[in-house]
């Protein structure tokens, strides 16, 4: 399975870095393909470190903003011409969507997923990897968009949200 994975390009404190490492090796041992920000740096470097020495393949979408921070063991490496077209492609090349801790650039990525798939653009399974309740304030705004009619679907068959690495990777193939 291609998943494509939001993240963040910092470096960050063991408590974030220690499940997306364990995510890592799980894609990578489950014999899947890493799509993502074909960066070296950060929380990028270290998926795709762990994804490659647990036996996965990488794919790395990058943009020529970016080109200083590519990672080179990508098994392909795409460049765009910007971040719009490096979304696009990150989600063209997906199967499912894996959403770990990130900043301003991962929100801007996973709400854009899931405005597409709100309009049937799409239907790949998008899983939060909700790492110490990282993410427990974009679910409560999601959760009161759905309670409160914003939303056309109901947000279970938009996106889940998963507090282990196994959960999440159990609900994509559950998804399937």
């Amino acid at each position: 399975m291609n998943i494509t994975v939001f993240c963040s390009a910092y470096s960050l404190d063991a408590h974030y870095t220690a499940p997306a490492a364990e995510f890592a090796r799980l894609l990578g041992a489950g014999g899947h393909t890493l799509v993502w920000g074909g960066s070296h740096a950060g929380l990028m470097g270290l998926l795709a470190d762990g994804v490659k020495e647990a036996g996965g393949r990488l794919v790395g979408i990058s943009v020529e903003l970016l080109a200083h921070k590519t990672y080179e063991g990508a098994d392909e490496l795409v460049m765009t011409v910007d971040l719009a077209a490096r979304k696009a492609q990150l989600l063209a090349r997906a199967d499912a969507v894996v959403v770990l801790v990130g900043g301003l650039g991962t929100l801007d990525e996973v709400t854009e997923v899931l405005e597409l798939k709100k309009h049937a653009l799409h239907d790949k399974p998008v899983v939060v990897l909700d790492t110490e309740g990282f993410y427990a304030g974009l679910r409560t705004q999601l959760e009161r968009m759905d309670a409160e009619g914003f939303l056309p679907r109901p947000l279970a068959e938009l996106i889940t949200f998963a507090r282990t690495p196994a959960e999440v990777l159990d609900r994509l193939d559950r998804a399937r």
